[in-house]
């Protein structure tokens, strides 16, 4: 036997111990580095009018980011008992709550980057202040539509670090070039690249089940002491007698709601930072 190929055949499924092929996400998404880096955003293959994805998630009820399934259009259960909070006669607690639980907005559009043309259309993945500049540039009518594949314009993403923000975080400014140009002289490029990109909303992201989002929300929602704070009845929810899953029916009931249960979750639904939702 050949020790050394058995040893790194082991290595390879104890790295990735469902046996198939790890994933390179460098080679379907994008992420500014620091300093300034030259970009062009390509007109999405999936929706010609907007090369914008919105997508939902949560971040911090386990270790893993969620992706919400009423991104297509299913029942989610963390949507359902975040509104349910909110519902009746105001509660501060409650309604402190059901905010941290919201899911969080990401914004994807596909990108070539100058001088990396050879890696193909990545997605670049970002949230509300960099979506709102770059709409800003767009209903600009100096500028127009800069995805235009011949009198579009390049973008030039000027990203700092830590140490200048004063967070644990990089943050990105944009600015858009003075001169239009073609996404490319190459005909037969453009073709490609308007045509072969990684479509956001198909095979990127792991969809829990409606029972695994729930179950999931349950054990952050239970403290450690197992004291009871949801409703103990048929048709309580998040509990473990909740009524069937997949048609969302439950009452709540929040007279037993305590203040520590929210201040455990201020630590785990801050604003994500730019980074891939992985």
């Amino acid at each position: 036997m050949d020790l050394n190929a058995l040893k790194k055949k082991l290595d390879t499924l104890q790295s990735n111990p469902q046996g198939g092929q790890k994933t390179d996400y460098t080679t379907i998404f994008w992420k500014p580095t620091v300093g300034k880096q030259q970009i062009r955003i390509v007109p999405s293959a999936y929706d010609a009018n907007n090369p914008f994805t919105e997508l939902k998630f949560y971040y911090g009820i386990t270790n893993k980011v969620m992706i919400s399934p009423a991104n297509y259009g299913d029942k989610d259960p963390i949507a359902l008992f975040a509104g349910k909070l909110r519902e009746g006669e105001y509660n501060k607690e409650n309604y402190v709550l059901a905010k941290k639980l919201d899911a969080k907005n990401r914004i994807f559009v596909p990108v070539i980057v100058r001088g990396e043309e050879d890696k193909g259309v990545r997605l670049w993945q970002f949230g509300k202040l960099v979506y709102e500049e770059l709409l800003a540039l767009a209903v600009d009518d100096e500028i127009g539509d800069y995805t235009d594949i011949v009198n579009g314009r390049d973008l030039t993403v000027e990203t700092v670090g830590p140490e200048a923000t004063g967070t644990p975080y990089n943050k990105s400014s944009i600015r858009v070039r003075l001169k239009t140009s073609p996404l490319s002289e190459d005909a037969t490029q453009v073709e490609t690249w308007t045509n072969t990109q990684p479509n956001p909303k198909e095979g990127l992201f792991k969809v829990y089940s409606f029972d695994e989002m729930k179950s999931a929300l349950e054990k952050w929602l239970s403290p450690e002491d197992n004291e009871p704070e949801i409703a103990q009845n048929p048709n309580s929810f998040p509990t473990q007698a909740a009524a069937a899953p997949s048609t969302g029916n439950f009452s709540l009931d929040t007279s037993q709601a305590k203040k520590t249960k929210v201040d455990q979750f201020d630590s785990l639904f801050d604003t994500p930072k730019d980074d891939l939702p992985f």
